[in-house]
């Protein structure tokens, strides 16, 4: 009905149709005098155009009306108060409360209230069943006042519910991509770090190559492939910082600068989350030491970041496992916990950023992340990594 409204406004109108053909019959059986033209016309504006009363509101309130003048006045037997077609008038009086407003609801339920009224004092007189008849009516169009008022003011609510929906997902939208930029610049001030200590290394060695070239020849040698090596790995980082930059280019200078943590960090920051009160076990599997400094800072942050989701939505009586292999030519990183069912997950959290931090990192290094709750109870978060050891040694 909701999806359909026409569906729902056929089906009054069959309704009502069917109640002023049987109306019909009974009063051709009862005086056997058939239904004039005037009452096939009264009960066409009156029943007909509700099937329209959602769509075209106005122009059916319209015809009603004169399908009730019509009734009242233009049959040869005289004013009919009462039929089921007259039905059609408070519908509606309920349709124009509901979905078009007060203003044209006041003067459309008035023109009712006067139109039946002169027709009850010609059929009635000044009587006191004339006195009931209009206690009677505006309890009738009060009802049905009173019912548009209701459903108006329902529907408007649901309204106001599904656009504030629609604003409040396209303002998560706008968080995650503004959580995206965030992270990007973040990895790139870091980056920014290895890359200068990188270029220091091989000023340093370049200078000493130079003064040993002659003294000490293989000394030298051993200098200018360390430069070699490390510019191999500075253009390796390089194309990662471009990477990351490649949608937008924000710097803070004024960010507080120190030497940033790699694999060999995650073995101190298992101890710290222990520290806080975490049972934690940690393995390590592979001459994972001999990383390029960038990429053991992604990894390092991506532990640390899911470890701090342990910390915040696991539980208190939760375990974790940090697992580091390398497998081949990838690196396998993954966290797991054991925490409570029912407890908020990381992508659920209010902040929400922190998995969206996760594959940005993974992604700088042309790795996968996945996060996601286990069949057992708890959260996984796994992830892969291409080793670039290779690249960064043999090019």
């Amino acid at each position: 009905m909701r999806e359909h409204p026409s569906v729902g406004d056929v089906s009054i109108m069959l309704l009502v149709l069917l109640f002023e053909l049987a109306a019909v019959v009974l009063h051709q059986v009862s005086t056997r005098a058939p239904l004039g033209p005037w009452g096939m016309l009264a009960g066409a504006l009156l029943v007909l155009p509700l099937a329209l009363r959602r769509n075209f509101p106005v122009p059916v309130s319209c015809s009603v009306l004169l399908g009730l003048v019509v009734q009242l006045f233009a049959q040869d037997q005289g004013p009919s108060l009462l039929r089921p077609a007259s039905l059609a008038v408070l519908i509606m009086v309920y349709t124009l409360v509901a979905y078009v407003g007060r203003r044209a609801a006041t003067g459309y339920a008035g023109a009712v209230f006067v139109v039946w009224l002169l027709a009850a004092y010609l059929a009635l007189g000044v009587t006191g069943p004339l006195l009931l008849f209009t206690v009677q009516l505006v309890l009738l169009l009060g009802f049905c006042w009173v019912l548009g008022e209701y459903f108006g003011a329902r529907r408007a609510y649901q309204q106001a519910v599904e656009n504030r929906l629609r604003g409040l997902e396209f303002e998560r939208d706008q968080q995650a991509r503004i959580a995206v930029a965030e992270e990007r610049n973040r990895i790139a001030r870091e980056l920014h770090d290895v890359l200068a200590h990188s270029v220091n290394v091989m000023v340093t060695q370049a200078d000493g190559a130079a003064y040993a070239v002659h003294n000490a020849p293989d000394t030298a040698v051993r200098a200018l492939r360390t430069i070699g090596d490390t510019g191999r790995e500075a253009l390796t980082e390089l194309r990662g910082l471009l990477q990351v930059l490649r949608n937008e280019a924000e710097g803070d200078e004024n960010a507080h600068r120190s030497p940033q943590p790699g694999v060999e960090g995650v073995r101190e920051l298992v101890e710290r989350v222990r520290g806080l009160g975490l049972p934690v076990t940690s393995r390590v599997e592979g001459d994972l030491d001999r990383l390029p400094t960038g990429q053991g800072l992604g990894i390092y942050r991506i532990v640390q970041e899911s470890l701090t989701n342990v910390l915040k939505h696991a539980g208190w009586n939760a375990t974790a496992t940090v697992l580091l292999r390398e497998e081949g030519d990838r690196v396998r990183i993954e966290v797991t916990d054991n925490g409570a069912k029912g407890v908020l997950a990381p992508d659920t959290a209010p902040s929400g950023n922190g998995v969206i931090g996760m594959r940005e990192r993974a992604a700088v290094y042309g790795g996968t992340l996945e996060a996601g709750p286990v069949a057992e109870g708890g959260w996984r978060v796994r992830a892969e990594l291409p080793l670039l050891v290779e690249s960064a040694t043999t090019r």
